[in-house]
């Protein structure tokens, strides 16, 4: 199994790149900067916006870990849209780091996280258009895909414990009633879906146990 992961020197994804490099799987960066990359990953040196059907071609898995910069929180919109378009009508799987904005608050789902999120919050641009980006990708017509959002604390600094809980769309808490995961663990659960294959066109969602 081919994957490629976009944005394997960011936060999310230099985590879901340690964890796959970990477990052995055939893994190739696409990235800007290589530098920042270990000295013996795979790498393609390329803009997201640049990249082609053919680029992809190869992989079985692309998994999305783009981070769009502030003040450009609309890419978040269209980095998927672009994804969308040239994977479409294609074997390649897409999985998203999403965002957890999308989640449902109440067990009748009538209710989002990003419906109680204030427009004027400093987050709400990139809550919104995280959210709208799942949208876009719920309307692809011939895609294999799945969105993974993590709790509402998505911790960089957090421990690798090694374990976590998996949900729908909705926002589940761990056992202490707190809706927290750390990028480490978030990683192992992103691996897992690649490996497994369990959850196609669908929206689920990770939280520490």
């Amino acid at each position: 199994m081919k994957i490629a992961i976009i944005g394997a020197t960011g936060h999310a994804g230099s985590f879901i790149l340690d964890e796959a490099l970990s477990r052995d799987l055939d893994v190739t960066a696409i990235v800007r900067h290589p530098e920042k990359l270990p000295s013996d990953v795979p790498f393609i040196q390329k803009d997201l916006f640049e990249l082609t059907t053919t680029d992809l071609a190869s992989f079985d898995v692309v998994v999305d870990a783009f981070n769009a910069p502030k003040g450009k929180e609309e890419m978040h919109q269209t980095s998927l849209s672009h994804l969308i378009e040239i994977l479409e009508g294609t074997d390649t799987r897409l999985i998203v780091v999403g965002g957890a904005s999308s989640l449902f608050l109440d067990t009748e789902k009538t209710t989002r996280m990003i419906d109680q999120v204030p427009k004027n919050a400093p987050f709400y641009p990139t809550a919104f258009n995280m959210y709208e980006g799942l949208l876009k990708l719920k309307q692809s017509k011939n895609l294999q895909w799945t969105y993974i959002s993590p709790a509402s604390l998505f911790d960089p600094h957090g421990k690798r414990t090694g374990t976590y809980l998996l949900s729908d769309d909705y926002l589940q808490r761990n056992a202490v009633g707190d809706s927290t995961i750390s990028m480490a663990d978030y990683a192992i659960a992103l691996v897992d879906e690649i490996l497994d294959k369990q959850h196609e066109k669908q929206h689920i969602s990770v939280v520490s146990r």
